[in-house]
């Protein structure tokens, strides 16, 4: 397995963490320099916490981003999903594309798959942007 989440999850985490490491409004270059993503790809994960009321934006000199409530107020899990969509493990879990898979009812493996989105869910749910920023800032101590 390659990995769970796209780099648009973990792109987004990044942006979200550097936004909130900074005080007032930023700008999306600084975060692109920063960070070492793109501005273009920048501009579509942030497009979706836009859309999804996470942050706030700015036009003009000035201008850019900041969060629309405090960092404590986010949860990783909360900011995954606006940018992935659900966080089930297996495509067969995912309720949201309308099908529900024929052997659901009879597959050995479903419960090992619930068990872990109920973890993942938990986990990403129990954690704040705040945590992500507390970390970042311990690592530029170091």
């Amino acid at each position: 397995m390659a990995g769970m989440f796209s780099t648009k999850g973990r792109y987004a985490l990044r942006v979200m963490a550097d936004i909130a490491a900074h005080d007032g409004w930023v700008s999306l270059g600084d975060v692109s320099e920063r960070q070492g993503i793109s501005r273009k790809y920048l501009e579509q994960i942030i497009a979706t916490m836009t859309k999804a009321g996470y942050v706030l934006s700015q036009r003009g000199k000035g201008g850019g981003y900041k969060l629309a409530r405090r960092a404590e107020e986010y949860t990783l899990g909360e900011i995954l999903r606006a940018a992935e969509g659900p966080l089930a493990p297996v495509s067969c879990l995912d309720c949201t594309v309308g099908e529900i898979c024929p052997r659901s009812d009879e597959c050995p493996t479903k419960p090992i798959w619930v068990d872990l989105g109920k973890l993942t869910s938990g986990f990403l749910d129990s954690k704040t942007l705040a945590d992500l920023v507390v970390e970042e800032r311990h690592e530029d101590l170091l």
